[in-house]
């Protein structure tokens, strides 16, 4: 499997962010690592390996990034700060990694994640749907609220997928989510909540919304852990991909 390794010093983030590309045809994906994981985590947890031989086929190249949460939601600023730092790292994924993406492959990715991932996974192909062609996000968080208590702002809105799809009218933005391909897993079983409640919350929002979506909910032997993890998404990208 090819590796290659590619950086990016961000001034307006105060660190570097580096990305990792495994694979070098097939549909690209944007993968976020688990709460507070870095490039490198996917592949130090072996979810890379999991979808190697999907990667070897050509039917995958996956691009994992540096995470920014401990910087944004899961430092100890105020909430309000928080999400401006969230804010300066998703104005940075737009500006330089999803065009590198598109220039690099010629095609226009996908978002992928697990638990914290699978949150910004599905929050950037919610929010910024011309972007991304579509999502597998695994046992995701959909609501900040672990992390900020009851505080709210704009940012704030606009980083909930909860909220904002619940009052999205918009049918520039929704026919436009329509077109995605959008699957949401998660278990039943130990540590899988809220992620179970907000998964079944979001299925209900995007029934109502007349959103396609895969919503699949597994059973209660199914935990919040990269064994399982290990198990999707090389399953879930079997079944969508081409």
């Amino acid at each position: 499997m090819q590796i290659s390794h590619h950086f990016w010093e961000a001034s307006e983030l105060g660190r570097t962010i580096r990305l990792n590309r495994y694979g070098e045809r097939g549909v690209p994906f944007l993968a976020f690592p688990a709460q507070d994981g870095d490039h490198r985590n996917l592949e130090d947890f072996g979810l890379i390996s999991a979808i190697e031989p999907i990667i070897e086929q050509g039917r995958a190249q996956v691009f994992t990034i540096d995470s920014y949460d401990k910087e944004s939601w899961t430092s100890n600023l105020h909430p309000a700060e928080k999400a401006l730092r969230h804010e300066a790292y998703a104005n940075f994924i737009l500006r330089e990694i999803v065009p590198f993406i598109k220039h690099t492959t010629q095609a226009t990715p996908w978002t992928t994640g697990v638990s914290m991932g699978a949150y910004h996974a599905a929050n950037f192909l919610f929010r910024f749907p011309f972007h991304f062609d579509g999502v597998i996000a695994l046992s995701g968080i959909y609501e900040l609220s672990q992390f900020i208590g009851e505080y709210s702002d704009e940012n704030v809105y606009f980083n909930t997928p909860l909220w904002f799809l619940s009052n999205l009218q918009d049918p520039y933005y929704l026919d436009e989510i329509r077109k995605k391909k959008i699957v949401l897993c998660v278990g039943q079983g130990a540590w899988e909540e809220p992620m179970l409640s907000h998964t079944r919350r979001i299925g209900d929002i995007l029934r109502e919304k007349n959103i396609p979506a895969w919503v699949d909910i597994w059973g209660p032997d199914v935990y919040h852990d990269w064994p399982w993890w290990h198990r999707q998404l090389p399953y879930f990208m079997d079944k969508v991909l081409p």
